[in-house]
């Protein structure tokens, strides 16, 4: 390994890790919002929405991310006639990925929840929206937090894929080292060493979260 080629361009990678984290962020934020419409319209009682919130979390998680990139950045440009835009459309792809594994997350989370708390909170007078809202829901966060965590860690990881549409991540400059320099081996052997130090970061300080958690449930 050529500690040399290495030391030249890491920060022409480390330039890239901010892209990275900045895809990673926003598609995670807006799964968690996304994911828990999608999973309380697939607890609904409604089947004409039960069940196309079913459809959809089963096609996402059933079809390999990379296909869906490819779909949302090449396929429908092609349907609604409109320029793709990259950065767009990597964000999109990455959301609407996310936002299933966070449904079945939510969902889990909302039926571990006794069913008698639901009963006693329509005894008082809530209807089903506040009864969610204000006693089903705030216990729901609580317990869906360490799965989240490891949502976010796994997208962190395939955020990598959104290369293959040209946006100069961390992977994509892997690549352009690898091409430059000839020393492939030294360029994704680098990059895969960064992902590790922000998946044990990142998993460290969720780690810190969720023993918070705890400490403040027995409390």
């Amino acid at each position: 390994m050529d500690l040399s080629v290495v030391a030249r361009y890491f920060p022409f990678l480390v330039r890239g890790v901010g892209i990275t984290i900045e895809f990673t962020f926003i598609s995670f934020l807006l799964a968690i919002v996304l994911g828990l419409v999608i999973a309380l319209g697939r607890i609904s009682e409604n089947r004409f929405i039960r069940i196309p919130c079913q459809i959809y979390i089963d096609f996402i998680r059933g079809t390999p991310l990379l296909a869906q990139i490819y779909l949302v950045h090449f396929g429908l440009p092609q349907i609604f006639g409109y320029k793709p835009v990259g950065f767009v459309d990597a964000l999109i792809a990455l959301t609407l990925n996310s936002s299933a594994y966070m449904a079945e997350i939510y969902r889990s989370g909302i039926e571990s929840i006794e069913a008698g708390q639901m009963e006693a909170a329509r005894s008082l007078g809530m209807t089903y929206g506040q009864a969610m809202r204000y006693v089903i829901l705030p216990q729901t966060i609580r317990r869906v937090i360490p799965p989240m965590g490891n949502e976010f860690i796994t997208l962190l990881k395939e955020s990598s894929l959104v290369s293959v549409i040209g946006m100069e991540d961390l992977m994509m400059r892997a690549k352009m080292m690898a091409g430059r320099s000839f020393r492939p081996f030294e360029a994704y052997f680098t990059a895969a060493l960064i992902y590790l130090a922000m998946t044990f970061t990142f998993s460290r300080l969720l780690g810190r979260v969720e023993g918070r958690l705890k400490a403040s449930g027995r409390s």
